[in-house]
């Protein structure tokens, strides 16, 4: 295991949309497993989310990194079309995760999430889900992965209150739920425990903490546009920093 700080280091140079804080939820949540338990991501890109899980998890933890690596919901805005790029995104992912001292830890399926549930077998104790932004391949990510964490396990999931499909499917799946109690942030990477007692109170007081991330998803949503219509300018002017596309 790498100290958190050893963690952020070993991907200081690798490519990809997460902040320190949301690190130190992927790191907290994989420090905190057991010998024989698995972590699996969704969506792993080049590679720093799946490094930060790799080296926080102690020694016998299983880590399946998920991602088909086929050119489509690659990152913002690149939804299709870049199969060019998703081979060299295959190369850098390897790459990186050697050069970081963790590629013998992770087992990485190069296939669709709803594909790979056959390479994992047994219940899961840390879920990260960072797949495809659309609102139903995000829901059954969350739903039919979500399935497979054991009680009192941990899901995480990247771009919440950001992506319009993440954020329906998070409505839909989890937010009035009975099961899936919601821990907090950091920005758009929610962390969420499988511990809910499935009570009326428990379920309305858990709604609310969601909803009130609502005001939040709306900011992020006009940032969005705002960037998309070549309005960056005046955005840097109302807030006096460059903008930057939420995550």
């Amino acid at each position: 295991m790498r100290s958190f700080d050893e963690a952020l280091q070993a991907v200081s140079a690798v490519d990809g949309w997460m902040s320190p804080d949301q690190a130190e939820r992927l790191y907290r949540a994989a420090a905190g497993t057991h010998r024989g338990d698995i972590i699996v991501e969704i969506g792993s890109f080049r590679g720093r989310s799946t490094i930060v899980l790799a080296s926080a998890a102690p020694e016998g933890v299983q880590i399946v990194a998920i991602d088909p690596h086929a050119g489509n919901d690659r990152g913002p805005q690149e939804l299709d079309g870049f199969e060019a790029a998703a081979a060299t995104d295959h190369d850098v992912f390897n790459a990186n995760l050697a050069a970081a001292g963790v590629a013998h830890r992770v087992h990485h399926v190069r296939a669709f999430s709803d594909a790979a549930h056959g390479e994992v077998a047994g219940v899961v104790a840390v879920l990260y889900v960072d797949g495809a932004h659309r609102y139903a391949p995000a829901r059954t990510d969350i739903r039919d992965w979500g399935r497979r964490v054991t009680p009192g396990g941990t899901l995480l999931i990247h771009d919440s209150f950001s992506s319009v499909g993440v954020t329906l499917a998070i409505m839909r799946e989890l937010m009035f739920g009975g099961r899936w109690r919601y821990v907090g942030r950091a920005r758009s990477l929610t962390e969420y425990r499988a511990d809910l007692d499935g009570s009326w109170p428990s379920r309305v007081g858990n709604a609310g903490r969601q909803l009130l991330q609502l005001p939040w998803f709306f900011k992020n949503l006009l940032v969005k546009v705002l960037i998309s219509c070549k309005l960056g300018g005046l955005l840097k002017k109302i807030t006096g920093r460059d903008p930057e596309w939420p995550y």
